[in-house]
């Protein structure tokens, strides 16, 4: 399947079910097309995004014993996923000329996002939300029309977004074990595999792009855009060694780790 059609499947179908269905086929990356800048993804009306204060919040982790409240979580965490599977096509569209290694990397983690949006959207239903039941928020993809790089796409949803989930996986699987909802957690835990992998993609393509002699860390702030910064890479329970298996340095780790809400 062309990098380009599926990129199209996933930002233009308005059912969700379309916007999931996997590529048939490998991917191949032979007509790139022109660059296309998609403001905003087609969605269905139940799913289209809500001012912001009108999304739903995430529960805080003492409410995770009420059922319905577990559901609220797995739904806003399947916006989540939906939004970077729709990041991603919109950079697969307005960077045609990103090399074919990447594109095609991209959308192979694509399938991964549009199966764990699948996931929390089944287990929201399970525990009584239907996913679209309430608002959505638009965070992620508004940020993602702020790239002007590649480079500024792998900071940004692979490095922050994904590299923050190392740590929220756990720390949401740990909220999920505690009330005896096994099922979830097991969820979490998967998505925490997925992730890391996802954060490898991430970095070696920092490493492939940056400018000759600069480091990863001067390369991964120079792309964030105010208000994102090193410290929204991380979450309470930051995870060393999840980050030396997604091929992060010693040395970026630890700057990682000692990042403060102060820091630009």
């Amino acid at each position: 399947m062309e990098v380009r059609v599926f990129a199209e499947q996933v930002l233009y179908a308005k059912l969700l079910e379309d916007k999931l269905q996997p590529a048939n086929g490998d991917f191949t990356d032979e007509l790139p097309g022109d660059a296309v800048d998609v403001r905003e993804p087609t969605r269905s009306a139940n799913l289209r995004f809500a001012p912001r204060r009108m999304a739903a919040s995430m529960p805080k982790p003492g409410a995770f014993k009420d059922e319905t409240r577990r559901a609220t979580a797995h739904h806003i965490l399947a916006n989540h996923e939906l939004q970077a599977l729709e990041v991603m096509a919109r950079v697969a569209l307005l960077f045609p000329d990103a090399p074919t290694e990447f594109r095609i990397g991209l959308c192979n983690i694509m399938q991964d996002e549009q199966r764990h949006t699948r996931m929390h959207a089944e287990r929201a239903a399970m525990l009584g939300i239907e996913f679209g039941a309430l608002p959505v928020n638009s965070y992620i993809w508004k940020k993602s029309l702020e790239f002007k790089s590649v480079l500024d796409y792998i900071a940004t949803l692979p490095l922050v977004f994904e590299g923050c989930n190392l740590d929220h996986t756990l720390e949401f699987a740990s909220y999920f074990e505690a009330v005896g909802d096994d099922r979830s957690a097991a969820l979490m835990r998967v998505i925490h595999r997925d992730e890391i992998e996802h954060v490898a993609f991430g970095m070696e393509w920092l490493r492939k792009l940056k400018p000759e002699g600069q480091s990863d860390w001067d390369t991964f702030c120079e792309h964030l855009e105010w208000p994102l910064r090193p410290v929204k890479a991380k979450g309470d329970n930051f995870q060393v060694e999840a980050r030396r298996k997604a091929g992060l340095s010693d040395d970026f780790i630890e700057k990682l780790q000692l990042a403060t809400e102060d820091d630009r």
